[in-house]
């Protein structure tokens, strides 16, 4: 029954990856493309300027590795997409087991929307979906702040989701509301080379995307559960 579960997690995770993926390749990937055009301009200016700093950049750089443009930075998207969407819906997966709210075909989609305002919109309240050259918070900073805003609407989220009273309900909202009072982590510098016009659009693709992906993956793993709870009966 477990391998089952965690079959039905991978199956819906891959189908929304690569979704996920399309998206990315079709819609995001366009534009950090065009926002790496303003960030290396950026530091051609700075080099101009300052040629000892510029040289220091230049020479870290050449020691990071990053995929090249065309297939391999697309293929290394799509499997990132993927490995990223099987995570969330094991989480999603796991969530529902501890909780003991199954996930069905009926509240599939309901799931898919708790998992987008935990996981992305919530997050990205404080912290919006960066592009190449975008002012940015410590990286450490930003990944605890994400986990414990993650975590806080989850737990908000379910105990509404429990509707055990108006104390419980009261709590709810101080998990949701908590992590939004000013504790997201600030970028050391609010200059950037990107236009906010790009940065909006960016991030309400992002979030578009991110959307549908949880979308798939609560769908899915209300069908394939369903599916493979069929099978045991039989």
């Amino acid at each position: 029954m477990i391998l089952r579960v965690v079959l039905a997690a991978i199956l819906a995770g891959l189908v929304a990856g690569l979704a996920m993926a399309v998206i990315q390749h079709v819609r995001l990937t366009p534009m950090i493309t065009y926002a790496e055009t303003f960030e290396h301009e950026a530091h051609g200016h700075g080099a101009a300027v300052t040629a000892d700093k510029s040289t220091a950049a230049h020479s870290h750089g050449d020691h990071e590795w990053k995929p090249s443009a065309g297939f391999e930075r697309a293929f290394y998207s799509a499997v990132t997409a993927i490995l990223a969407a099987v995570g969330f819906s094991l989480i999603l997966t796991g969530i529902s087991f501890f909780t003991a709210i199954p996930i069905t075909p009926q509240n599939g989609l309901m799931w898919g929307l708790c998992g987008f305002l935990a996981f992305s919109f919530a997050p990205a309240m404080g912290l919006a979906p960066e592009l190449p050259g975008m002012a940015a918070a410590d990286v450490t900073s930003r990944q605890i702040w994400w986990l414990g805003t993650a975590i806080a609407t989850a737990m908000g989220l379910w105990m509404l989701a429990k509707s055990l009273g108006w104390q419980h309900n009261l709590t709810a909202a101080v998990f949701l509301l908590l992590p939004h009072l000013g504790l997201a982590p600030k970028a050391m510098e609010s200059h950037s080379p990107v236009p906010a016009a790009l940065a909006a659009q960016f991030v309400a693709n992002s979030l578009g995307a991110n959307l549908v992906m949880w979308a798939v993956i609560g769908f899915g793993l209300g069908l394939t559960l369903k599916q493979f709870a069929a099978q045991d009966k039989s």
